[in-house]
């Protein structure tokens, strides 16, 4: 699913004009985005939570070369599904 796909069946949905609903949703994605870039969770209630998780540097393996890289520690966001959606395999 995209997010014009989401804009879709949110106008349909709920009736209200394309152009509020795009609003919304990219101001919703900024927030969230804010929020983790502050490192904060962001917790959809029903749906999971995205964190940022701090990643240790290690060495890698350049698989065609055999050549050991370094890999630097970095930041990732992680999800963690709710229990109402886990049942997804």
């Amino acid at each position: 699913m995209t997010k014009q796909d989401l804009l879709e069946l949110i106008n349909k949905k709920t009736g209200f004009p394309k152009r509020d609903v795009a609003l919304i949703i990219d101001t919703m994605i900024d927030i969230m985005k804010e929020s983790l870039y502050k490192k904060e969770r962001v917790i959809l209630k029903g749906f999971g939570i995205f964190k940022v998780k701090k990643r240790k540097a290690r060495i890698g393996r350049n698989p065609k070369t055999k050549e050991e890289v370094k890999i630097p520690e970095r930041y990732a966001v992680v999800f963690e599904p709710s229990k109402e959606i886990k049942f997804i395999k």
